[in-house]
């Protein structure tokens, strides 16, 4: 495809992405008049946690333009934009964050656990580093069934400071599996910046010592993140192994949707909105030859499919009290625990 051509659509994606998150904050702290709906609507739409992918968006577009639909993908408690990308639909998504009976995981899983099996994604998680063997279980499964695809599993920089890190990048060593470590190094967990509290050379040098290569890359451009996702995606298709992302970039938001983040540095954040993807990905389409209105038209599609969607999940159905006994383990002695 032509550099353009792909340029502009690796942008409509990220713009679809925010025009989400963007959405579903406001829906969170209670207010949506500014996306269509009414201006009286119930405050916190959005039912529980709700944490935003904001400034991270081309990490997960560059990556997932390499997967197939057959391929699969875990993701974080940071999973809207994984999602998307993997091609999953807004409506029953914001459904989801919603709590509606249409949602994805029929108003269960909620914004940390929404999943979509139909395109691949087995899901988000609530628990840090928790995706990295679930991820690893599945590209085992795919090479004993001898199936051509691969996994991509996303995680955040505290996760290399976990169990499942180690053991998950070890497993996957060893038996050569089809999977794409991928690290979204937004340098802060949760509240606390993630450098005094990670030894030695970081994310990318930890997965070499387990024999594992891979590349360091601006999670913030978007080509950028497109070409190093090609290149490793390819090695593993061919039999390579595991390959490992380490694509450094930056939360806009604070760690949940009411947190103004007010523990970082302000001169900090100001610096990185310099860098938002969005941003960046508009100057090279300029430069490009395309207009700002043809830009902006891009943008202004993206939040108009957005609104519809927040007033399909505002007017869905709730889940029947009965559902509660769905999708749950029977004892197997006819009680429920």
């Amino acid at each position: 495809m032509d550099s353009a051509l792909l340029l502009l659509d690796l942008y409509r994606l990220m713009s679809r992405i925010r025009a989400f998150e963007d959405a579903a904050e406001i829906a969170s702290q209670g207010g949506v008049a500014a996306w269509g709906l009414a201006a009286n609507a119930k405050p916190a739409l959005v039912r529980g946690p709700l944490h935003l992918s904001t400034g991270q968006e081309a990490v997960a577009v560059g990556v997932c333009r390499h997967l197939s639909h057959q391929d699969l993908l875990t993701s974080t408690h940071r999973g809207h934009g994984h999602t998307l990308a993997k091609g999953a639909s807004v409506v029953p998504m914001m459904s989801e964050l919603f709590g509606r009976a249409t949602g994805t995981n029929k108003g269960k899983g909620g914004s940390m656990h929404i999943a979509d099996f139909s395109v691949g994604m087995l899901g988000a998680n609530g628990v840090v580093a928790a995706g990295i063997p679930i991820a690893v279980g599945a590209a085992h499964a795919l090479k004993l069934r001898r199936e051509p695809h691969i996994v991509s599993c996303f995680f955040g920089d505290g996760a290399v400071n976990r169990g499942p890190f180690l053991e998950g990048l070890n497993w996957a060593k060893v038996y050569e599996l089809p999977l794409l470590f991928v690290c979204e190094d937004n340098r802060i967990s949760a509240t606390t910046p993630t450098a005094p509290m990670t030894a030695g050379e970081g994310a990318t040098a930890r997965a070499r010592s387990m024999g594992i290569d891979g590349l360091t890359v601006d999670g913030n451009d978007v080509m950028a993140v497109h070409d190093a996702a090609a290149t490793l995606t390819a090695q593993i298709r061919a039999g390579g192994g595991p390959r490992f992302l380490h694509a450094l970039t930056y939360r806009f938001k604070g760690h949940v949707s009411v947190d103004p983040g007010t523990y970082r540095d302000a001169v900090e954040v100001e610096a990185a909105l310099l860098s938002d993807p969005l941003t960046l990905a508009r100057a090279k389409l300029l430069a490009l030859g395309m207009t700002t209105g043809e830009v902006d038209a891009i943008d202004t599609a993206a939040r108009a499919e957005i609104a519809a969607a927040l007033a399909a999940a505002e007017a869905a159905p709730w889940p029947d009290a009965s559902a509660a006994f769905q999708d749950i383990i029977d004892t197997g002695a006819g009680t429920w625990r």
